[in-house]
C-alpha cells in the first residue's frame, strides 16, 4: 500500500509540474487519468503492479 501511495503522489507532483510549465494541458491529464482507471480494470493490471513493485524494490535497495 505504501508503494502505491508513493507512486501516486510522485505522478501527481510530476503532472502538476508539467501543467504549470505548459507541457501538459488539463485535457491531456484527464485522458491519462482515465487511461489509468481503465488499465486497472483489465488483465494487465497485475503485471503492471508486479513491475512497479519490482522496480520499487530495486530502487529501495540502492545505497548511495
Amino acid at each position: 500500500m505504501a508503494i502505491s501511495i508513493s507512486a501516486v503522489l510522485l505522478l501527481l507532483v510530476l503532472a502538476v509540474i508539467f501543467m504549470r510549465n505548459g507541457g501538459l494541458k488539463v485535457s491531456h491529464g484527464l485522458v491519462c487519468l482515465l487511461l489509468g482507471f481503465l488499465l486497472a480494470g483489465t488483465g494487465v493490471a497485475p503485471t503492471i503492479h508486479s513491475g512497479l513493485t519490482a522496480t520499487a524494490d530495486i530502487v529501495g535497495s540502492l545505497r548511495p
